[in-house]
């Protein structure tokens, strides 16, 4: 019975090590890295590129976790935990090594080589995902959308615990948050990770405990965004802080009592069905085994369907990530104050966690009891991203942004998932990572060449500011314009992978 049930302490293990992974931090720590190193504006942007190239480290994640997951089921040896160390070890270093460089500790690196240490302590994150996102699936199979969004729901909001952690302790100490990035997430990491594991078992009842654990993601991202609602208009005591964070630890623990209780409850229900048992068990396996055939990256990125989801990425995540890197820019020439500009960047993750769980948890339930295919719900999206970018081009950013933002959580939850009933799971976390790079392509070509060309064509004076909606409106529209481009494109993957779904629904 242990193995049927102890994939809920390995989701709980992985929902732990997800929140802690602190991802896009980088701003709590720019500002002394800049002083200590000496380094212009340019060369801290340059710094900070290399945080964006470690995403590229995920199709690495995504062949290691093939490689070992594949032998330990030969051999015994291996499993998702090799990832996680992986991405614990490459955590560590470079965190460890830019805290050091900043203290002192050892002489100032050369650029490129700071760089490097930028590049580690990003390229562990798509690790940790990979190793909790994968296994959650193959832990969950007719529930792959719920748990995707959950996992990449906890990665989302890690930031935001990690730097509320920061601000209780050490708030104004920005070394200090570094040394506690390279050992918090490294030590959760090694005590958690042999607690990963694939266990190939339906329990008949995943459905009610995945919407409780969804329920905690939602319920801590409201209470953070209310913590920085208040941080930002407000100047919050000590006691505050401390009184906030003991709050918050409580609403990080509650996942074990779900947890617990799932397991009272599967066992129940074993003993209840103990007869039927190997009947169950050979139904699954075969299930199992059908869902773990698949295509690999290369033959993946030969067909058609790779590339018109890759397109529709470029389009989508793209334009998703142009939105956030010129966020703050665009409030500046609206002439929203520093707080209401703080709020709008603050509050970007919480709407992306929001979109993650609840597109991951709806992609189920459409797929489950309409019969809906999973890319439509990607076609919607990006339908809705074309009144969202259109929205920001007249100037109504705050309605513009949430839109965006709950769509970017949308997206990198409907990817794992669609590349998984597309092309299988077993090399899932190679293809989605390689989907991906997609992102950061569009995010150049849309940012740099399009936003940024036409901002600094409509700016005046020396200082080469622009005020009024002129300055994004022209850009934005080609945007949204690009945007029912990607949707016309996952349309067209709708209709050629129905065939993907119907004989799953008829198994559900």
């Amino acid at each position: 019975m242990e193995r049927v049930s102890s994939k809920w302490m390995a989701t709980v293990a992985s929902m732990w090590i997800q929140y802690s992974s602190g991802a896009n931090t980088f701003g709590v720590y720019s500002s002394v890295l800049k002083s200590t190193q000496g380094y212009d504006q340019s060369t801290l942007e340059t710094v900070a590129l290399f945080r964006d190239i470690g995403s590229v480290g995920g199709v690495l994640a995504g062949l290691l976790y093939t490689a070992v997951t594949s032998s330990s089921n030969h051999s015994g040896f291996g499993g998702p935990w090799v990832v996680l160390l992986a991405g614990a070890i490459q955590s560590f270093l470079g965190y460890f090594l830019t805290w050091a460089s900043v203290v002192g500790l050892i002489q100032r690196p050369p650029v490129p080589l700071m760089c490097l240490f930028m590049y580690l302590s990003t390229q562990s994150m798509p690790f940790f995902n990979t190793a909790n996102m994968v296994s959650g699936v193959q832990n969950f199979q007719d529930y792959s959308g719920t748990i995707v969004g959950i996992m990449k729901g906890f990665g989302g909001i890690s930031g935001a615990i990690i730097i509320h952690v920061y601000d209780t302790f050490y708030k104004g100490e920005p070394s200090k948050f570094l040394l506690m990035l390279a050992l918090l997430p490294t030590f959760i990491t090694l005590v958690l990770m042999l607690l990963v594991k694939i266990y190939k078992t339906n329990t008949g009842d995943d459905k009610k405990h995945l919407k409780d654990f969804s329920a905690v993601v939602l319920i801590i991202a409201g209470y953070l965004m209310i913590i920085i609602i208040l941080e930002n208009i407000f100047s919050l005591p000590l006691w505050a802080h401390k009184f906030t964070f003991t709050l918050l630890l409580f609403l990080l623990a509650s996942p074990l009592g779900i947890a617990i209780k799932a397991q009272k409850d599967d066992s129940k229900r074993f003993l209840e069905t103990f007869s039927s048992r190997g009947k169950v068990s050979v139904a699954l396996d075969d299930e199992v085994l059908f869902d773990e055939e698949g295509m690999n990256l290369l033959q993946a990125m030969c067909t058609v369907n790779f590339w018109l989801l890759f397109t529709a990425m470029i389009c989508g995540l793209g334009s998703t990530q142009a939105v956030i890197n010129n966020l703050s820019q665009m409030g500046q020439s609206l002439n929203y104050t520093s707080v209401e500009v703080n709020n709008l960047v603050s509050l970007w993750s919480i709407w992306v966690c929001l979109g993650r769980v609840g597109f991951g948890y709806l992609s189920d339930y459409l797929l489950h009891k309409r019969g809906l295919a999973r890319p439509l719900l990607l076609a919607a999206t990006l339908a809705t991203m074309v009144i969202g970018h259109i929205v920001i081009a007249y100037g109504i950013l705050y309605v513009g942004s949430i839109l965006i933002a709950i769509c970017d959580g949308s997206l990198l939850a409907l990817i794992p998932t669609i590349t998984k009933d597309i092309f299988g799971v077993r090399h899932m976390g190679t293809i989605f990572h390689a989907i991906t790079i997609a992102g950061p392509v569009g995010c150049y070509i849309l940012s740099v060449k399009l936003i940024g060309y036409i901002y600094d064509k409509e700016a005046g004076g020396d200082d080469h500011s622009c005020f009024g909606t002129r300055c994004f409106m022209s850009s934005f529209i080609i945007v949204a314009s690009l945007a029912l481009l990607g949707f016309l494109l996952a349309i067209t993957l709708f209709f050629r992978t129905k065939r993907f779904y119907s004989p799953r629904r008829s198994t559900l």
